[in-house]
């Protein structure tokens, strides 16, 4: 049968995966003769096939792909040359043009390289073992094409074995850029009372035998440093919220199996499917049974994880508990710690032990955090496991350099038709942090081949990436483009579904500058990708002290309650005492430093000081996600709501607050209260896109904005919208919450250029 040469481009994520040998192993079998190959822009296989073998070639490339590869696209073309090809094989990688492929997330050790560590000789408990289906992957990259020379791993010589095994076309380490072993390969060494150890074996006892007796120990991992003890000892998470500077806000942990982490949480089967795959996410779990008391105070949900790393396996061997604490190395807010150097300056005097290794870590990457909202997945924190992993958009977004949000940032580049989120980078506001920022970028647009020709950013003037934008921008001679920030939460989700009519969009956030200079944050938007409109509101209401209102609730319930002349609960009054209330509401009533607001966040803010659930936050959000953590101690499931009304333009909250302080005057029981307030957010979000949906001609509703990582209200809201027949769309690859806001910055700023 006649033959033609034909090259077979595929783009996604196709490098670092073990693409190059499953094509390789596939061409052998099917006994094409041809060569395969990474360039920047994906893998290009160049073969002489005849009609009936390509078919099925296709075919089988498709559904055989690696598990850890996708496939965005195939693109085949008939090619001039008549060159013969003398069986298969792998070319060299080469750089082709400015064009770019997916980069692989880390990916956890795999069973195959468990086994292995009992068996082959030359990797007997070598931690550090991979293969093409697992091991370090964007943490360790520094440029593209993808392969060895252009990682951290450059300077660890493969030994002979190792480079048998890596031109082994059987086996599971052909060119397995990051391959290693116990001759040849990065290693530990510790740090323990100023003395310097080395070998595994030792490490293994010491830092057992410390978490054993209570101890913090520090250990570099894959994407940073983290700090672990023993997560039923209290001392030593004691010690740990003293060491991390920190009061309330929750720990993750790591439990040995999926058989314990059953025993102190509910996993449905999307959870389980999360905790098990290559990406070992941190999962927010329903807890069952409490671990240590200073885990995570007043939660009834708990962050888990199982181990990615062949020393955790080795740790849960020789340990009893079933659980560690698993926390990143960082005071307070600034970024996780990556450096042996900045381990030593951080933590030297303050743990137990220090663990390091030798292979650099080139990308800071904390662990990714996921929850199910019933079966569908949402991203909270996007780093280790699915970071830089791209968005196709559907349009041009060549060119584009989007600079995020304030708090929670990431940045985003648009090259070809994708974005391209970096991992969670955090509080611009921090100094540490700033620099991290700046260094990222750097380091994607050198890595992607980015060559920015349009800034985006948010549309507040003040915030630090605002700032930094025009800056860049200005250096650059390239134009800026501003965006509102609700505008850009809603455009991220709907790039994620790639929905391009317009749309109903509920963003519900703490706050965001808006167009009559008020803070926004309670919005129902009529948007598509270019432009919105601000069809209804939460009703505005005085934001006491500007910032300071997010840490403390208690302003935001005078607030609300001067708004309104509400009384005071007794209660209430007697715990911020009268000054306090005299002093807000002289400010509000001279409008000093009380800008106006709409955000649904503050109040939520509100509702859980009235309750007595938190007045004073000590991390972000903590007064709301504490008001949700006590409705989930709601034992009935009740349809009662507060009496809200609806329509275009402003919606009152009178009735809502007023039905609150009734139940409170009857000393009902906080939960069920609480219950009810969010069952009632969830009616009016309902009630108020359907009456909008009618009016506007529309008929798809997208969600976004922080309040909606709150679990029980998007689960109302799912149940509300499916009982009602409204398409719902909530973000799961994006953040709902301001690390979704670069995605939604580059495709409002491709939608408007390319319009």
């Amino acid at each position: 049968m006649y033959e033609k040469n034909i090259a077979i481009h595929i783009r996604g994520l196709v490098q670092g995966v073990g693409f190059r040998p499953f094509i390789y192993r596939l061409a052998q079998q099917m006994n094409i003769s041809g060569e395969v190959e990474n360039n920047t822009n994906g893998v290009t296989i160049h073969a002489k096939l005849s009609a009936d073998i390509y078919d099925l070639f296709i075919k089988r490339i498709r559904e055989e792909h690696p598990s850890v590869s996708s496939i965005h696209s195939i693109e085949i073309r008939e090619e001039e040359s008549d060159k013969e090809y003398v069986g298969f094989s792998i070319a060299s990688s080469h750089t082709a043009s400015n064009k770019v492929t997916q980069v692989s997330p880390d990916i956890a050790i795999c069973p195959k390289c468990l086994a292995d560590r009992k068996r082959q000789p030359h990797r007997i408990f070598f931690p550090f073992i991979n293969c093409t289906e697992c091991g370090p992957r964007f943490t360790i990259i520094k440029d593209l094409p993808y392969d060895r020379k252009r990682t951290t791993m450059a300077p660890f010589t493969m030994c002979p074995h190792c480079r048998n095994e890596y031109l082994t076309v059987a086996g599971r380490r052909f060119h397995a850029q990051p391959m290693a072993c116990n001759d040849c390969g990065p290693s530990y060494a510790a740090t323990y009372k100023k003395e310097r150890y080395g070998t595994y074996s030792q490490i293994l006892e010491m830092t057992t035998r410390l978490i054993r007796e209570g101890e913090v120990i520090a250990v570099r991992g894959l994407g940073g440093y983290h700090l672990v003890c023993d997560a039923l000892h209290e001392g030593a998470v004691r010690s740990l919220r003293e060491l991390k500077q920190r009061d309330n806000k929750p720990f993750a942990v790591m439990f040995r199996s999926m058989e314990d982490i059953k025993q102190y949480a509910l996993v449905n089967k999307e959870e389980e499917c999360l905790l098990v795959s290559w990406r070992r996410p941190i999962v927010l779990l329903r807890q069952l049974k409490p671990l240590s008391s200073g885990v995570n105070p007043q939660m009834q949900t708990i962050g888990c994880m199982l181990p990615y790393m062949a020393i955790h396996y080795d740790w849960f061997d020789a340990l009893d508990t079933p659980v560690l604490v698993m926390t990143s190395a960082n005071i307070s807010d600034m970024p996780i710690v990556i450096s042996p150097e900045e381990a030593e300056r951080c933590f030297g005097r303050n743990v137990s032990l220090l663990l390091h290794h030798n292979r650099e870590i080139y990308n800071r990457a904390d662990d990714s955090v996921v929850q199910v909202f019933g079966r569908q997945p949402s991203i909270i924190r996007r780093s280790r496991g699915y970071a830089p992993e791209s968005l196709f958009a559907g349009i041009k977004t060549e060119g584009i350099l989007a600079f995020g949000a304030e708090t929670v940032n990431t940045f985003a580049l648009g090259k070809d038709d994708m974005i391209i989120p970096s991992q969670y980078i955090g509080d611009l506001k921090n100094w540490e942090t700033h620099n991290f920022y700046q260094e990222s970028m750097d380091r994607f647009m050198r890595l992607f081949r980015f060559r920015p020709r349009q800034v985006v950013c948010d549309m507040h003037p003040d915030y630090h990436s605002s700032i930094e934008a025009a800056r860049f921008a200005y250096s650059k001679g390239i134009p800026v483009i501003k965006v509102q920030h609700h505008h850009a939460h809603a455009a991220a989700c709907m790039a994620e579904y790639g929905l391009d009519e317009p749309v109903i969009a509920v963003v519900f956030d703490g706050t965001g500058l808006g167009d009559d200079g008020a803070i926004w944050g309670g919005e129902f938007l009529l948007c598509d990708k270019i432009s919105y409109k601000r069809l209804a509101h939460l009703e505005y209401v005085s934001l006491p002290g500007g910032d300071k209102a997010s840490l403390n609730a208690w302003r935001m319930a005078i607030a609300y309650l001067l708004k309104y002349n509400l009384p005071y609960p007794v209660s209430f009054a007697e715990r911020v005492g009268a000054l306090n209330i005299d002093t807000i509401q002289t400010m509000i009533g001279k409008n000093i430093n009380s800008p106006s607001t709409s955000s649904a966040g503050r109040l939520f803010d509100a509702v859980s000081s009235l309750l007595n659930i938190c007045d004073d936050s000590t991390y972000q959000g903590e007064a709301a996600i504490l008001l949700e953590q006590q409705a989930l101690t709601e034992k009935t499931s009740e349809s009662y709501f507060y009496p809200f009304s609806i329509s275009e333009g402003t919606l009152p909250l009178e009735g809502i607050l007023r039905g609150i302080l009734t139940d409170l005057s009857t000393e009902m029981a906080v939960e069920r209260i609480a219950y009810r307030f969010h069952f009632t957010m969830a009616k009016l979000i309902t009630e108020e896109a359907k009456f909008l949906l009618a009016k506007n001609g529309v008929g798809k509703v997208v969600i976004s904005g922080g309040c909606f990582q709150n679990h029980l209200l998007t689960r109302m809201l799912q149940r509300c919208f499916h009982k009602e027949k409204i398409p719902l769309y909530i973000p799961s690859l994006i953040p709902c919450n301001d690390g979704g806001i670069s995605v939604g910055q580059v495709a409002v700023a491709a939608a408007t250029v390319n319009k």
